[in-house]
């Protein structure tokens, strides 16, 4: 018998398995891991080392104010007179029929906006009173009128918006971000999560999560008040060279494992333990807004030792000037329903902008201040838009409020080479539909990479034997918006 063919007489299944290069155990493996060459770029010894985007950059990070809930555009940015004037009115038949929506179902009744709209900038941007301290920095903004999406539930609508699909499973745009670039400071994370209101996005832990990436590419939550990142302190008993030498001891195992396996999560493993430990004395720093000059502070209405939204501004341009990547805010409570005091888009809607609009004039104007707007792109805004029609469960009510749409809504971009001044698209005389230069949420995605230098298309990562992107098969550069 050939030497070859005895050989294979006395291989184990097991053995195959384990040691067959291009066999059916290395292509499950590969299939179950999602291993690529991709995969191995960043699988070495620092996969959060800066890394060249596809063209030159007008953005280097970004700060995403994600408003959890979705305020109501009509009421803000969006000022529709026509609603006004017909305020009270049967909702017309063509813009309800055959349309489902969240919590209201027959004849609605049209509802104007009950706030006081004035231009302000050089642009001559519509905004309303509940916004004072954003009219200041009109000439910064560029507000898209016209966005609209696929979903009018929340965690699908939060979730398509920033990982490009209505259902969990799919890596973040903070993720995808951070894969593509790496992060400038290596005792920080790349990307960080900071949350207010005390609740959670509506798509949970899936809105920041890295997906089929590399869990190194996973968001960080930090928080404001109390330890920055839990479980980061060493517990009792345990002293920073003890910590060092037990990081030691499980680097040696981890790449030994590597060696064996080339697991790529192998090496995320070494380096999340890495960066915890450096992340021990660095982050408590960047997180102390105490070490800010008392005007600063006051500027954006922070609070040192609370949590809150300003706080968490304020954090997001002290962590962006220490080279952190993509720093995520999540504020709950912009659900206008109208279902308690706190949801009427009258004194409601003023106490809850008097905690967003305050610390994010105060962002833009600090960064300008510090020569960083230019290469962080600010987003501000929710997932999708609201009714020109009173809600249906509170039709009756004193209070008023609005449904879920998705038909338009308004993003607000900033900085990171977008057009400051600009109002882009438009929506009808009574705010039903888009008649004027849509904007999908994956055209949002593709030009927000754009910014930072990539081809959407090209940034991708393959799993599950296909190449996936955070555009998904969709999107277009929206190039007017385009300083």
């Amino acid at each position: 018998m050939h030497p070859y063919l005895q050989t294979l007489q006395h291989t184990t299944r097991r053995h195959f398995l384990k040691e067959s290069a291009a066999g059916v155990g290395a292509i499950a493996l590969a299939t179950l891991l999602g291993r690529n060459a991709s995969a191995a770029s960043v699988a070495g010894a620092n996969p959060l080392a800066v890394r060249q985007p596809h063209f030159a950059a007008r953005a280097k990070r970004v700060i995403y104010l994600h408003l959890t809930g979705s305020p109501p555009n009509l009421d803000l940015f969006d000022y529709k007179p026509e609603l006004v004037r017909r305020d009270g009115q049967d909702c017309p038949d063509e813009f309800v029929k055959g349309k489902t929506f969240a919590f209201t179902a027959g004849i609605p009744k049209l509802m104007g906006t009950p706030r006081t709209f004035a231009q302000y900038g050089s642009g001559g941007h519509w905004m309303s009173d509940a916004i004072p301290h954003l009219h200041s920095v009109a000439d910064d903004l560029c507000i898209i009128h016209s966005m609209h999406t696929d979903q009018f539930n929340h965690a699908p609508a939060e979730l398509l918006l920033l990982t490009g699909s209505p259902r969990p499973g799919r890596p973040s745009m903070g993720s995808w971000v951070t894969y593509g670039l790496g992060t400038e400071n290596e005792n920080l994370p790349g990307f960080v999560v900071l949350i207010s209101s005390g609740v959670q996005p509506n798509g949970g832990k899936n809105s920041y999560s890295s997906g089929f990436l590399p869990s190194v590419f996973q968001g960080v939550q930090c928080r404001s008040k109390g330890d920055p990142v839990l479980y980061a302190s060493d517990p009792p008993g345990f002293d920073r060279t003890l910590r060092r030498e037990s990081l030691d001891t499980l680097q040696s195992l981890n790449e030994l494992q590597a060696g064996e396996l080339g697991h790529p999560e192998t090496r995320t493993r070494i380096a999340q333990y890495e960066l915890a430990y450096r992340m021990q004395m660095s982050v408590p720093e960047v997180m102390d807004i105490t070490r800010e000059p008392p005007a600063t502070i006051a500027a954006y209405g922070a609070q040192p030792g609370e949590s809150s939204f300003a706080n968490n501004c304020l954090l997001a341009r002290r962590l962006v000037e220490q080279g952190v990547r993509f720093v995520q805010l999540f504020d709950w409570g912009w659900d206008f329903h109208g279902t308690n005091e706190r949801e009427d888009i009258r004194d409601g809607l003023t106490k809850k902008c008097a905690t967003m609009d305050q610390p994010v004039a105060a962002l833009i104007t600090d960064l300008r201040q510090r020569g960083l707007l230019d290469e962080t792109l600010i987003v501000l805004g929710g997932e999708f838009g609201r009714t020109p029609f009173r809600e249906g469960r509170t039709a009756a009510s004193e209070i008023l409020g609005r449904d879920h749409y998705p038909d338009c809504y308004t993003m607000v971009l900033a900085g990171g080479g977008i057009k400051g001044g600009l109002s882009y698209g438009e929506t009808d005389d009574l705010g039903f539909n888009v008649v004027r230069n849509k904007v999908h949420v994956h055209d949002l995605q593709a030009t927000l990479l754009h910014q930072l230098g990539f081809n959407h298309e090209r940034l991708t990562f393959r799993t599950e034997g296909r190449d996936f992107r955070l555009t998904d098969v969709h999107g277009s550069v929206v190039k007017d918006l385009l300083a």
